[in-house]
């Protein structure tokens, strides 16, 4: 089988990767349109503005590409959903940092990217990532992480409710083990602290691909089903200058740890990305000390 890229860039995709693909873009649409919902019901007309790019690989070879969102309203200060379905050679030095590339450096890759920033700053700023990769491996990654500059206890635990009931629903060793890696990995080291309030991160869910695929659409909808609810919650709560003095703080926070941490940051950058699409995780306004 055959699939385009978003400007004629075409690479061959099978019927997994199709399916992993269209599931993606599925979720895409769905998010996207909650989001607008929610700016309507503030009074906003904002909506997203869809950017495609191509990716040439290195040779020369058509390398697929992807689609970024981008959206800036009332609600969410800024809010960008990117996905993309890339293929072609990893250069030798990344490919002997992925996981079965080190002897064909040969790779796919399709998934969905979100991170919102929002304007108030009692509403929770979240990131959401789920992916497909194939090397001479094939497996799923991603998760969900709530990251709140001023938390709420409540909120923080609705969150990790909705998302070890999804985990619940397929294994139940999930969600203590991809909690666990998400308040190891969402951490900055320099600073000493958390970047959020956890949520799940998993990596290498390979050889049953119907259950990994399955588990993945399922944290997809969990993020779905929450992460909204929490927004309406908090959008329209009060706040003053030291509030907003806190947002900002934190948010500069964010920002070091995914250019100095973050994979998927990483791996973007090292396959020949869209930039505007890999650094849309970046907040608007941000401070530091």
């Amino acid at each position: 089988m055959s699939g385009t890229g978003n400007g004629g860039s075409v690479i061959e995709i099978d019927d997994q990767q199709q399916a992993a693909r269209d599931w993606f873009e599925s979720l895409r649409d769905s998010i996207c349109a909650e989001f607008e919902a929610i700016e309507r019901e503030a009074g906003s007309d904002a909506a997203f503005e869809y950017s495609p790019w191509d990716r040439i690989d290195p040779d020369g070879a058509p390398g697929g590409g992807g689609v970024r969102g981008l959206m800036k309203g009332k609600v969410f200060e800024k809010v960008g959903v990117n996905v993309s379905t890339v293929g072609g050679r990893f250069s030798p030095e990344f490919a002997a940092s992925i996981h079965g590339a080190s002897e064909n450096p040969s790779f796919f890759a399709t998934g969905i990217s979100l991170v919102a920033h929002m304007a108030n700053p009692h509403a929770p700023a979240v990131h959401m990532n789920t992916r497909f990769l194939c090397t001479t491996k094939r497996w799923f990654g991603g998760g969900a992480d709530l990251n709140p500059p001023i938390p709420y206890q409540e909120d923080t635990d609705a969150f990790h409710a909705c998302l070890r009931a999804a985990c619940a629903a397929h294994d139940p060793t999930y969600y203590p083990r991809f909690s666990k890696w998400a308040e190891e990995y969402f951490f900055i080291p320099h600073r000493g602290v958390h970047r959020g309030v956890g949520g799940i991160f998993y990596d290498h869910l390979e050889d049953h691909f119907e259950a990994n695929f399955a588990f993945t659409r399922g944290v997809g909808e969990a993020f779905l089903d929450i992460f909204p609810k929490l927004v309406r919650k908090r959008m329209d709560t009060p706040f003053d200058d030291a509030d907003r003095a806190r947002q900002l703080e934190w948010r500069g926070r964010y920002a070091e740890f995914n250019l100095i941490y973050d994979r998927g940051t990483l791996f973007g950058l090292k396959t020949g990305g869209n930039i505007d699409a890999i650094l849309m995780s970046l907040p608007p306004l941000a401070t530091w000390s």
